[in-house]
């Protein structure tokens, strides 16, 4: 029944799950946690992972169950969607429509047809005209989803019957769940979907069956032992009808001691218990039917889980946040959660549920932010400074820049445009192109006065607005900036633990030809308040132009930071002997550790242990929430991201704009368990996802990046001040006050930004 180009996959799915088996070990911590549970049962939530791990690998296909298996609780629950063939054989797919999930479309002589669904028409592909022979000699399941990489869909992964699915996960079986979506349908078809599930239940154990029908579930309430296999009543959207009772699952939630008498449980989407506002996406106060459920003795799992998808901006992007608020929010617990990503699950109730934020470090890989907590608040302001401290931040950062009467302060950027409303401002017309600063206009802050610059208004960072990803709109155009000595001050008030990172850029250009001295300005406040005194908090000076860090080396005694700002494959000795000159520690970006193509990693380089064996401490950018900022190989997972460069590639610190997520991963409890920890908290095989693909369907060979040459860390040493004295402050009361004259023949000045730039920034922000 097996087609060659089938069999040769299946050797090439059985060589990575060898690799797989040798990077994670089949340990899970599940009952390592004693605390009691507020579930029905008060045992921890279950896992189902629907159609396995579907989030990666097509729905259903063996590979994906055998992930699922893997990498969850030992007592993960895999989920098949039921649908009948011809010859009333059970396989597991997905959807009704066998197109949604498989590559049936494309095969010729296969043709669709209507049918009525629950009373609607519907055109597709059914499973009901082809016998299980014919699908597994033509078809192969492929990605349903078009959010997710189809780079899996040349492997030909076959159609899974149950009990295929269950022989391919001996000898060691997780928990089967079968869902029956549309019995009414098969019925028509004189398919009996009871008639295989009670057929099935003799040689398979099935721990739960759901269905969305009422009356499916009340035909198998006396034929199957509660104590073996539990009924799940599946609610869909409240207005939908159950075609086997006529009734909305609206008015059937109703009633739930009516529900009891045929089932054990009820499955519902998670916006019935945390419903979210469809408009701002903000939570509104949760139901109580998990509590009501539990009073009549029905257990409560919620479906609709996955890391890929925009969440309540509540959870600022974190998966592993809204599981926690599901199953340890104080109240109550559901029982057991759908996930298309189970992996997360499993760490969320094993790894990092009944803990907090002052829970004991297990380990001490640094936390350093990026523009303070710019995930949640825009950069550089109050707010995002406050929040990131009281996320647990080790290191608080300030970029500095310059205003034009001298005053150093926090900003992400010299260009005003990408932080602020200044293009919606009366300062629109002080636009220019620095090819030396930047490619493209600009406003900079060098060309306003600091009193200009504090009135404009924060706006936040939405650096994955191409992928319909923004950050949280509530807090647009809050907060205030802060001047360097501000920040100082602020940092010095709150703990004399936390450390902070000056960050300098574009010094030789303001020296030149601004007449700003950033870096005696940063001297000078650093010594004002106090930092270069002994038991003062520590200071890190952080720039990539290494003459900066050489002045610093001549006047204080800080932790030097070299930032390497392009993605590089290693560094010549010359180059890592010169950086030791005037540096402790360096900066390098994700890229650099685990290069990547098309957001696959195809390998992994020895730049981090190469900068330690040379007493450099390595720290790397930028680890972010958004499930698009991380490879596929880390399962729109920002834990897994982060424990892999900290367990694998042994990384110093970790620079993010979640740092709340950051400081929650170093606290979690399967850290630490040597032989005992759980393949969820286990560093992922960099490169792993490659093997199971098909060659043809290979990411593009990328040529290794180039190391780090000497000649590329040496600097020129910063030039002294021109003397050209700067104009004066533009007063922020004038309208269309003119930007000043500076006789740079490579600047050229635009006197306003064009209609186009300005309409395009309004929509931005």
């Amino acid at each position: 029944m097996w087609n060659s180009r089938a069999l040769l996959r299946l050797l090439s799915l059985l060589r990575y799950l060898l690799l797989f088996h040798s990077v994670l070990p089949l340990v899970s911590a599940q009952g390592s946690n004693t605390t009691s549970w507020n579930t029905l049962s008060g045992s921890p939530p279950l896992v189902i992972a629907r159609g396995g791990f579907s989030g990666i690998y097509p729905d259903s296909s063996d590979i994906a169950y055998s992930l699922a298996a893997q990498t969850s609780l030992a007592n993960v629950i895999l989920w098949c969607d039921v649908q009948l063939t011809k010859d009333r054989e059970g396989i597991c797919i997905p959807d009704i429509k066998l197109e949604n999930a498989t590559d049936i479309g494309h095969v010729s002589e296969f043709k669709s047809k209507t049918y009525s669904v629950n009373g609607v028409q519907t055109s597709g592909y059914f499973s009901v005209d082809y016998t299980l022979k014919e699908l597994l000699s033509n078809v192969v399941l492929i990605q349903g989803d078009y959010t997710r990489t189809n780079r899996f869909d040349g492997s030909d992964f076959p159609i899974l019957t149950v009990n295929e699915l269950v022989r391919r996960e001996t000898p060691n079986p997780s928990g089967l769940w079968l869902n029956i979506q549309h019995d009414v349908f098969y019925a028509q078809h004189n398919l009996s979907m009871k008639n295989f599930v009670l057929s099935v239940s003799r040689t398979v154990n099935v721990s739960y069956i759901s269905s969305p029908e009422a009356g499916f579930l009340r035909s198998l309430r006396a034929l199957v032992k509660p104590s073996k296999t539990k009924l799940v009543f599946r609610f869909l959207e409240k207005d939908k009808v159950d075609p086997s009772t006529n009734q909305t699952y609206g008015s059937l939630l109703k009633n739930l001691t009516s529900i009891k008498t045929f089932a054990s449980g009820i499955l519902v989407p998670k916006e019935y218990i945390w419903p979210v506002d469809p408009t701002s996406l903000y939570l509104l106060p949760h139901t109580s039917l998990v509590s009501d459920a539990h009073k009549v003795g029905l257990e409560v799992f919620a479906s609709d889980f996955m890391n890929d998808i925009s969440i309540s901006y509540n959870y600022s992007y974190d998966p592993v946040a809204e599981y926690l608020n599901f199953i340890d929010n104080g109240n109550f617990s559901v029982d057991g959660v759908l996930s298309d990503f189970p992996l997360t699950s499993s760490e969320a109730i094993d790894c990092f549920a009944h803990i907090g934020l002052n829970a004991p470090k297990q380990v001490n890989t640094l936390i350093i932010s990026k523009y303070g907590a710019s995930g949640d608040y825009p950069p550089c302001t109050d707010l995002s400074y406050g929040k990131a401290i009281s996320d647990g931040v080790d290191v608080l950062d300030c970029p500095v820049q310059m205003s034009k009467d001298g005053i150093p302060f926090c900003l992400s950027s010299i260009d005003l445009i990408e932080s602020t409303n200044v293009a919606q401002s009366s300062f629109s017309r002080l636009g220019k192109t620095i090819p030396e600063i930047k490619s493209g206009n600009g406003i900079f802050t060098f060309d306003l006065a600091w009193n200009d610059i504090k009135s404009l208004s924060p706006l936040m960072l939405n650096p994955h607005s191409m992928n319909n990803l923004y950050r949280n709109p509530e807090y647009n155009k809050k907060g205030q900036y802060l001047t360097l000595s501000d920040f100082l001050n602020l940092t010095k008030a709150h703990t004399s633990t936390l450390s902070v990172v000056i960050i300098i850029e574009n010094a030789a250009y303001l020296a030149r030809k601004q007449n700003l001295s950033v870096t005696d300005a940063v001297i000078d406040t650093l010594s004002r308040a106090g930092y270069d005194k002994p038991g003062a908090p520590k200071v890190m000076i952080q720039s990539t132009n290494s003459s900066v860090l050489l002045k610093f080396k001549e006047k204080a005694k800080y932790e030097l930071v070299y930032k390497i700002d392009e993605i590089v494959g290693g560094a010549v000795d010359s180059a890592i002997s010169n950086i030791k000159r005037f540096a402790h520690s360096v900066v390098v970006k994700k890229a650099s550790v685990y290069p990547v193509s098309e957001l696959f990693a195809i390998g992994s380089t020895k730049i981090v242990s190469k900068f330690k064996s040379s007493n450099l401490s390595v720290y790397v950018e930028t680890f972010s929430n958004e499930f698009v900022s991380q490879d596929w190989d880390f399962m729109s997972d920002a834990y897994v991201e982060i424990n892999t460069f900290v367990q694998d590639a042994e990384i110093d610190g970790v620079i993010t704009d979640f740092p709340k997520t950051a400081n929650r991963y170093r606290r979690n409890k399967c850290l630490n368990l040597g032989e005992k920890t759980p393949a969820y908290m286990e560093p992922v095989a960099v490169g792993g996802l490659l093997q199971a693909m098909d060659k043809s369907l290979l990411p593009p060979a990328m040529a290794p990046a180039p190391p780090l040459t000497e000649d590329e860390v040496t600097e020129p040493p910063l030039p002294p001040l021109s003397k050209i004295a700067p104009s004066s402050p533009i007063s922020g009361t004038q309208a269309g006050a003119q930007p000043p004259h500076n006789a740079q023949a490579q600047v050229t000045v635009c006197f306003f930004l064009s209609t186009l730039t300005v309409l395009v920034a309004s929509f931005l922000f």
